[in-house]
Protein backbone atom coordinates (compact mmCIF):
# COMPACT_ATOMS: atom_id res chain seq x y z
CA UNK A 1 0.00 0.00 0.00
CA UNK A 2 2.48 2.82 1.31
CA UNK A 3 5.53 3.67 -1.43
CA UNK A 4 7.19 5.06 1.93
CA UNK A 5 5.61 6.70 5.29
CA UNK A 6 8.14 9.53 6.66
CA UNK A 7 7.52 11.28 9.89
CA UNK A 8 9.99 14.30 11.01
CA UNK A 9 11.47 14.01 14.60
CA UNK A 10 13.17 16.12 17.22
CA UNK A 11 16.42 14.90 17.31
CA UNK A 12 17.03 11.82 14.20
CA UNK A 13 20.01 10.30 16.39
CA UNK A 14 17.81 9.72 19.63
CA UNK A 15 14.90 8.26 16.82
CA UNK A 16 17.27 6.05 14.92
CA UNK A 17 18.71 4.40 18.20
CA UNK A 18 14.97 3.67 18.91
CA UNK A 19 13.68 2.41 15.89
CA UNK A 20 16.84 0.53 15.34
CA UNK A 21 16.62 -1.19 18.45
CA UNK A 22 13.12 -2.47 18.11
CA UNK A 23 12.69 -3.07 14.45
CA UNK A 24 16.11 -5.03 14.62
CA UNK A 25 13.59 -7.28 16.88
CA UNK A 26 11.20 -7.95 13.67
CA UNK A 27 14.07 -8.27 10.80
CA UNK A 28 13.74 -5.12 9.62
CA UNK A 29 17.00 -3.46 9.71
CA UNK A 30 17.54 0.07 8.04
CA UNK A 31 18.11 -0.23 4.43
CA UNK A 32 19.41 3.27 3.37
CA UNK A 33 20.32 6.52 4.77
CA UNK A 34 21.29 9.81 3.34
CA UNK A 35 22.02 13.30 4.86
CA UNK A 36 18.19 14.12 4.92
CA UNK A 37 16.43 10.70 6.30
CA UNK A 38 17.26 7.29 7.23
CA UNK A 39 15.27 4.34 5.99
CA UNK A 40 13.58 1.10 6.70
CA UNK A 41 11.69 -1.13 3.92
CA UNK A 42 8.70 1.75 3.43
CA UNK A 43 9.21 3.79 7.10
CA UNK A 44 11.39 6.54 6.91
CA UNK A 45 13.30 9.29 9.46
CA UNK A 46 14.08 12.60 8.93
CA UNK A 47 15.00 15.70 10.87
CA UNK A 48 12.47 18.28 12.00
CA UNK A 49 13.48 21.94 10.87
CA UNK A 50 12.26 24.91 10.24
CA UNK A 51 8.50 24.34 7.92
CA UNK A 52 9.10 20.84 8.84
CA UNK A 53 7.89 20.48 12.67
CA UNK A 54 8.09 17.22 14.50
CA UNK A 55 5.33 14.43 13.38
CA UNK A 56 2.86 14.21 16.61
CA UNK A 57 0.04 12.17 17.75
CA UNK A 58 0.66 9.24 14.90
CA UNK A 59 0.16 5.73 15.62
CA UNK A 60 2.28 2.92 13.19
CA UNK A 61 2.14 -0.78 13.15
CA UNK A 62 4.74 -2.89 12.51
CA UNK A 63 4.72 -6.37 11.47
CA UNK A 64 6.14 -8.94 12.79
CA UNK A 65 6.65 -12.95 11.84
CA UNK A 66 6.10 -14.04 15.14
CA UNK A 67 4.84 -13.69 18.69
CA UNK A 68 8.23 -14.28 20.22
CA UNK A 69 9.14 -11.44 18.00
CA UNK A 70 6.56 -8.81 19.44
CA UNK A 71 8.06 -10.03 22.52
CA UNK A 72 11.58 -9.47 21.68
CA UNK A 73 10.18 -6.03 20.18
CA UNK A 74 8.65 -4.71 23.60
CA UNK A 75 11.60 -6.19 25.39
CA UNK A 76 14.05 -4.15 23.69
CA UNK A 77 11.75 -1.39 24.06
CA UNK A 78 11.65 -1.39 28.17
CA UNK A 79 14.95 -2.65 28.63
CA UNK A 80 16.24 0.40 26.71
CA UNK A 81 14.17 2.98 28.83
CA UNK A 82 11.44 3.64 26.36
CA UNK A 83 7.81 3.79 27.74
CA UNK A 84 5.85 0.73 27.50
CA UNK A 85 2.48 1.65 25.64
CA UNK A 86 0.71 -1.94 25.95
CA UNK A 87 2.59 -5.17 27.41
CA UNK A 88 2.40 -8.39 24.62
CA UNK A 89 -0.74 -10.08 24.08
CA UNK A 90 -3.40 -10.77 22.12
CA UNK A 91 -6.00 -8.04 21.56
CA UNK A 92 -9.27 -10.09 20.10
CA UNK A 93 -11.09 -6.78 19.64
CA UNK A 94 -8.36 -6.04 16.57
CA UNK A 95 -9.22 -9.94 15.62
CA UNK A 96 -9.19 -13.56 16.23
CA UNK A 97 -5.72 -13.83 16.49
CA UNK A 98 -4.20 -10.81 16.72
CA UNK A 99 -0.99 -10.59 18.89
CA UNK A 100 1.13 -6.99 19.42
CA UNK A 101 2.61 -4.78 21.93
CA UNK A 102 3.30 -1.17 21.91
CA UNK A 103 5.90 1.01 22.61
CA UNK A 104 6.21 5.24 22.74
CA UNK A 105 8.99 6.25 20.34
CA UNK A 106 11.14 9.85 21.54
CA UNK A 107 8.38 11.81 20.14
CA UNK A 108 5.41 10.04 21.68
CA UNK A 109 4.21 8.86 18.52
CA UNK A 110 2.40 5.04 19.56
CA UNK A 111 4.87 2.35 17.75
CA UNK A 112 2.93 -1.20 17.35
CA UNK A 113 4.34 -4.65 16.55
CA UNK A 114 1.67 -7.43 15.76
CA UNK A 115 1.54 -10.75 14.13
CA UNK A 116 -1.95 -12.71 13.27
CA UNK A 117 -4.26 -12.75 9.86
CA UNK A 118 -3.52 -10.92 6.86
CA UNK A 119 -0.45 -8.90 7.39
CA UNK A 120 0.83 -6.20 4.66
CA UNK A 121 3.67 -6.70 2.23
CA UNK A 122 5.88 -4.08 4.03
CA UNK A 123 7.42 -3.18 7.22
CA UNK A 124 4.52 -1.44 7.69
CA UNK A 125 1.21 -3.03 8.63
CA UNK A 126 -1.10 0.06 9.36
CA UNK A 127 -1.40 4.02 10.52
CA UNK A 128 -3.90 5.17 12.73
CA UNK A 129 -3.94 8.88 11.61
CA UNK A 130 -6.72 11.68 14.21
CA UNK A 131 -8.56 14.05 12.43
CA UNK A 132 -10.47 17.31 13.19
CA UNK A 133 -13.36 16.30 11.10
CA UNK A 134 -13.54 12.95 10.28
CA UNK A 135 -16.25 13.73 7.38
CA UNK A 136 -13.73 16.45 5.89
CA UNK A 137 -10.59 13.99 6.03
CA UNK A 138 -12.62 10.20 4.62
CA UNK A 139 -14.00 12.77 1.58
CA UNK A 140 -10.23 14.18 0.46
CA UNK A 141 -9.39 10.15 1.04
CA UNK A 142 -12.53 9.42 -0.99
CA UNK A 143 -11.49 11.99 -3.38
CA UNK A 144 -7.80 10.65 -4.67
CA UNK A 145 -8.52 6.73 -3.65
CA UNK A 146 -8.97 5.77 -7.29
CA UNK A 147 -5.50 7.53 -8.39
CA UNK A 148 -3.91 5.99 -5.29
CA UNK A 149 -4.74 2.91 -4.99
CA UNK A 150 -6.93 3.01 -2.18
CA UNK A 151 -10.44 1.61 -1.44
CA UNK A 152 -12.31 2.64 1.72
CA UNK A 153 -12.59 -0.75 3.38
CA UNK A 154 -14.54 0.25 6.75
CA UNK A 155 -16.76 3.53 7.76
CA UNK A 156 -18.25 3.82 10.97
CA UNK A 157 -19.26 6.84 13.09
CA UNK A 158 -15.56 7.28 14.72
CA UNK A 159 -13.55 5.56 12.57
CA UNK A 160 -12.97 5.30 8.60
CA UNK A 161 -10.07 2.66 7.11
CA UNK A 162 -8.71 2.64 3.87
CA UNK A 163 -6.99 -0.48 2.33
CA UNK A 164 -4.38 -0.75 -0.62
CA UNK A 165 -3.51 -3.91 -1.77
CA UNK A 166 -1.58 -4.49 1.06
CA UNK A 167 -1.73 -2.43 4.25
CA UNK A 168 -4.52 -0.16 5.69
CA UNK A 169 -4.83 3.50 7.51
CA UNK A 170 -7.16 4.56 9.59
CA UNK A 171 -9.12 8.28 10.07
CA UNK A 172 -9.93 8.30 13.39
CA UNK A 173 -11.53 11.18 15.86
CA UNK A 174 -9.12 12.95 18.12
CA UNK A 175 -6.85 16.01 18.28
CA UNK A 176 -5.15 15.68 14.81
CA UNK A 177 -1.54 13.98 14.24
CA UNK A 178 0.54 16.68 12.94
CA UNK A 179 3.32 16.82 10.09
CA UNK A 180 2.73 13.34 8.85
CA UNK A 181 4.03 12.32 5.03
CA UNK A 182 2.70 9.08 2.84
CA UNK A 183 3.11 8.62 -0.34
CA UNK A 184 1.06 5.90 -2.30
CA UNK A 185 2.72 4.16 -5.39
CA UNK A 186 1.66 3.63 -9.00
CA UNK A 187 3.17 2.51 -12.20
CA UNK A 188 1.75 5.14 -14.26
CA UNK A 189 2.43 9.01 -14.89
CA UNK A 190 -1.26 9.48 -15.36
CA UNK A 191 -2.15 8.25 -12.44
CA UNK A 192 0.48 10.71 -10.37
CA UNK A 193 -1.10 13.51 -12.66
CA UNK A 194 -4.89 12.91 -12.16
CA UNK A 195 -4.45 12.68 -8.21
CA UNK A 196 -3.06 16.05 -8.47
CA UNK A 197 -6.00 17.40 -10.87
CA UNK A 198 -8.82 15.81 -9.22
CA UNK A 199 -7.57 16.89 -5.56
CA UNK A 200 -6.35 20.60 -6.82
CA UNK A 201 -10.28 21.13 -8.57
CA UNK A 202 -11.66 20.02 -5.03
CA UNK A 203 -10.06 22.88 -3.46
CA UNK A 204 -7.49 21.22 -1.63
CA UNK A 205 -3.78 23.00 -1.20
CA UNK A 206 -1.09 21.51 -3.76
CA UNK A 207 2.49 21.06 -2.21
CA UNK A 208 3.43 20.16 -5.34
CA UNK A 209 2.88 19.65 -9.45
CA UNK A 210 3.39 16.32 -10.80
CA UNK A 211 6.59 16.37 -12.24
CA UNK A 212 10.18 14.58 -12.36
CA UNK A 213 11.70 14.73 -9.36
CA UNK A 214 15.62 13.56 -9.78
CA UNK A 215 17.02 14.58 -6.48
CA UNK A 216 15.50 11.45 -5.43
CA UNK A 217 16.43 9.29 -8.25
CA UNK A 218 16.56 9.90 -12.34
CA UNK A 219 12.57 9.10 -12.84
CA UNK A 220 11.21 10.27 -10.08
CA UNK A 221 7.92 11.56 -11.02
CA UNK A 222 5.51 12.09 -8.16
CA UNK A 223 2.99 15.17 -7.02
CA UNK A 224 2.05 16.47 -3.80
CA UNK A 225 -1.14 17.32 -1.93
CA UNK A 226 -2.38 18.42 1.38
CA UNK A 227 -4.68 16.83 3.16
CA UNK A 228 -7.47 19.02 5.35
CA UNK A 229 -5.36 18.48 8.44
CA UNK A 230 -2.03 19.68 6.81
CA UNK A 231 -0.64 16.17 6.21
CA UNK A 232 1.85 15.82 2.82
CA UNK A 233 0.34 13.68 0.44
CA UNK A 234 1.79 11.98 -2.72
CA UNK A 235 1.79 9.75 -5.44
CA UNK A 236 4.71 8.39 -6.80
CA UNK A 237 5.51 6.53 -10.13
CA UNK A 238 9.58 5.53 -9.53
CA UNK A 239 9.85 4.28 -13.30
CA UNK A 240 12.10 1.09 -12.10
CA UNK A 241 12.09 -1.96 -14.24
Amino acid sequence: MFDHVTIRVADRKASERFYNAVLAQLGIDETYRTESFSEWQDFMVAQAQGEHPQTRGLHVGFVSPTREQVEKFWRAGTEGGYTSDGEPGPRPEYGEDYYSAFLLDPDGNSVEAVHGGDRGEGAIDHLWIRVADLAAAKHFYETIAPHAGLRLDRDGPDRATFAGSSGTFSLVTGTPSENLHMAFPTDDDVHVQQFHRVATDAGYTSNGEPRERPRYHPGYYAAFVFDPDGNNIEVVNHHRT
